[in-house]
């Protein structure tokens, strides 16, 4: 105890020790009119002050950036314009496509973000291309991973590029109301990455340390601007939507045709505050999931694309462990599982979600749902309630409240009093010190339903420590065994899991390899309702090597135990004697991976393993193929094969998982993209075929083809398609 609270003293600490940047550059306020064309020929751009002196954040982080980056800000009283000049080798630029939206990795282009509540917490991020190409995300959690970031965000603005032979300029104009700040600010936090393929060099305007992602909001300068900025007026945005779907099901042998309205409206509630209602929201969804195998005895959760639940997502959904537990998962709310236990959609009535900055400390999120009832397939009308309110404490950290309910109101004779309702209540402490070196959290949380037993908590830990050599960490979970999240991503309960990891990086920086990295991570899980018995540990002992050119190797050793207290088949092959349960398993496997070059037209990725599996054998290869005939066209095929070869009389399975890809696209307007999905394990071929049209900002035509198949007999199970179209509008 004495050991802990020490620790947590020396946390809080290096928790209040601001982050500090000597970079920044005044924005001038500015009356003269600009002509978005890529061309900073306005007489307001010579006067502008810069932020320049990219430093290197590839191959090194310790140089000024061979090809320099400079970016000149001006602004008015509704918008900030942003002016680029950016060095290059030539014009052989990596672009593999026009569409909007796209992700930074292995193609050139520029992010710009923005820390509007200088917090270090959260940011707003604009990115173009050299070909005009933008895109647009929000920034959670600090940027100190990928979780934190979210490319759904959708907002307008403008920017359009020039292409000349040793440089490209780029003119962006950002509205006032596409971001939130408080009225009268001075100053935001700024940082800008930039991507050049032709240099194979990654870039920041202020340094940020290669063992932290390149988004990072720890590593931020300054934009003062010259004069105090005024009130932020968010326009009310309605987006109608008209949705009409011919669809056959062959197994029911039955037809069907569709017409479905409804809309969105986004409010401005102050400067920092959104309020998004939704009316007969269309959550069909014109892209479907990526099928994944899964060998485990758990479910698997898949990322929300759902607009309406996309902004200030992180208020909601980061409580708790993403892999263990996770309170609320939003993509609960509008499905259900009906009598026989299938997963169907359940249509949603209305929803309200208001969302955002209280002030510069405080943040709230509301969010409200109701739920259609389904009597036929015996599921109620449930209405939907989350409430998050987050307090943020020294220079980045926050704690954060977090109540969650699904309740019916009606009496359902084939309802049980125990599902009546479900609430959780927790309490989280999210830790990023002001460099980034400590990061984690702590919670606690509590679940109620009517006969619920007393095992309805679940706790957990997870902190880490990054330094340029030398990472480490632990995060220890519990899930009591009566502990229940309706709305929640429970993998499984009555658990006490503890997952410490080590890592040791030598940055060799060298002609060819960039680092070598040395990781050990012990997996163990321990069961309180079984005596507090160790089921399942799995040891990771990975050597990865990053080269000079982007290309990667690694290799990994992995011991494994796992007690299967029921039985148990992993090749989910119908019928099949399982594997008993009662019983412990030992097995060891061996894996490597290698991915190319993403810069080359052809790139490719590939990773095999085999070793014992259960009581049998397992060799798997798992890969994918990209082809860039850029910028109209992308061909890319993802495979992954597994064959199990257990002992008589359980059974031997080989399951495939094949995925073509090809997007086209015809204009920075128009997409077409069609993705093939071959999976035996769950018996189904599906096509989907998309043509986007977008004919304004925000603003889409979506024709979209699905046809399904029974893998063995090529039989059809179902087929529909879709036309859509929704619009943006200002008031």
């Amino acid at each position: 105890m004495k050991f802990l609270l020490s620790l947590l003293l020396l946390i809080t600490f290096f928790s209040l020790q601001a982050q500090t940047s000597d970079k920044s550059f005044t924005v001038k306020y500015t009356r003269e009119p600009f002509k978005i064309d890529g061309i900073l020929d306005e007489e307001a751009w010579k006067d502008a002050e810069s932020a320049r002196d990219f430093m290197q954040y590839f191959p090194s982080d310790t140089a000024l950036a061979n090809k320099q980056t400079d970016i000149k800000m001006l602004y008015d009283d509704t918008t900030l314009y942003l002016g680029l000049t950016i060095e290059t080798s030539g014009d052989e630029y990596v672009i593999p496509s026009l569409e909007r939206d796209f992700r930074a990795g292995g193609n050139d282009n520029i992010s710009l973000l923005f820390d509007t509540f200088n917090d270090g917490t959260n940011a707003f991020l604009f990115g173009i291309n050299p070909y005009g190409v933008r895109r647009e995300a929000l920034i959670s959690n600090g940027g100190a991973d990928n979780s934190g970031f979210t490319t759904s965000w959708d907002i307008k603005w403008q920017g359009e590029t020039r292409v000349y032979e040793n440089y490209y300029t780029a003119e962006i104009a950002i509205p006032l109301t596409s971001v939130k700040y408080k009225s009268g600010e001075t100053k935001w936090r700024f940082n800008s990455y930039r991507f050049d393929m032709q240099d194979n060099e990654q870039s920041t305007w202020v340094r940020i340390p290669q063992n932290q992602v390149i988004f990072n909001l720890a590593f931020m300068g300054d934009m003062n601007f010259e004069y105090p900025l005024g009130r932020s007026r968010t326009p009310v945005a309605i987006i109608p939507y008209v949705n009409t779907r011919l669809s056959k099901d062959y197994v029911a042998d039955n037809s069907q045709t569709d017409f479905k309205f409804g809309g969105d409206a986004k409010i401005a509630v102050g400067g920092g505050m959104n309020l998004d209602l939704t009316l007969n929201p269309d959550f069909s969804n014109v892209q479907v999931d990526n099928i994944v195998v899964n060998l485990t005895r758990f479910e698997i959760s898949l990322p929300e694309r759902r607009q309406f639940f996309i902004d200030n997502s992180d208020l909601f959904g980061t409580f708790g462990d993403e892999r263990d537990m996770n309170p609320f998962f939003s993509r609960r709310i509008g499905i259900a599982t009906n009598a026989d236990g299938q997963t169907i959609e359940n249509p949603i009535i209305a929803g309200a979600r208001l969302s955002g900055k209280i002030d510069e400390n405080w943040r709230l999120g509301l969010l409200n749902v109701q739920t259609e009832e389904d009597p036929e397939n015996e599921i109620p009308s449930n209405n939907n309630t989350v409430v998050a309110l987050q307090r943020k404490m020294f220079s980045r950290s926050n704690l954060s409240l977090l109540f969650v309910n699904r309740q019916t109101f009606e009496d359902y004779d084939f309802l049980e009093t125990g599902e009546r309702y479900n609430r959780v209540v927790g309490l989280d402490y999210n830790l990023a010190s002001a460099d980034n070196t400590w990061v984690g959290k702590f919670f606690a949380h509590k679940a109620f339903a009517p006969e619920i037993g007393d095992e309805s908590y679940s706790a957990g830990v997870n902190l880490r420590y990054n330094s340029t050599n030398l990472s480490y960490g632990i995060r220890g979970n519990y899930v009591g065994d009566d502990f229940r999240s309706d709305l929640g991503f429970v993998r499984r309960t009555d658990i006490i899991a503890g997952r410490p990891f080590a890592q040791y990086t030598i940055w060799k920086r060298t002609d060819k390899i960039n680092n070598y990295s040395f990781r050990v991570n012990p997996n163990f899980i321990w069961r309180p309702g079984l005596d507090y018995q160790n089921t399942d540990y799995a040891i990771f002992s990975t050597w990865n090597v990053e080269f000079t050119n982007q290309s990667r190797f690694s290799a990994r050793l992995i011991n494994r135990f796992t007690y299967l207290t029921d039985p148990f088949d992993p090749t989910n092959t119908d019928g099949a004697v399982e594997l008993p349960g009662d019983e412990g398993y030992y097995y060891n496997s061996f894996e490597v991976e290698y991915g190319s070059d993403r810069r080359k037209i052809f790139s490719y990725n590939i990773q095999p393993n085999y070793g014992a599996f259960f009581n049998g054998e397992r060799f798997s290869i798992e890969g994918g193929m990209n082809l860039r005939v850029q910028p109209k066209m992308f061909f890319s095929v993802d495979v992954n094969y597994d064959h199990i070869d257990l002992p008589d009389p359980y059974p031997d399975a080989d399951i495939w998982l094949i995925a073509p890809r090809v997007n086209i696209t015809f204009s920075k307007s128009v997409f077409w993209s069609t993705l093939v999905q071959y999976s035996n394990q769950i018996d189904n071929l599906g096509v989907n075929s998309r043509l986007q049209w977008r004919f304004a900002p925000l603003s889409d035509l979506f024709l979209v083809y699905n046809d399904n198949y029974f893998v063995n007999t090529i039989m059809p199970k179902s087929r529909s398609i879709n036309l859509r179209v929704s619009y943006w509008l200002n008031i």
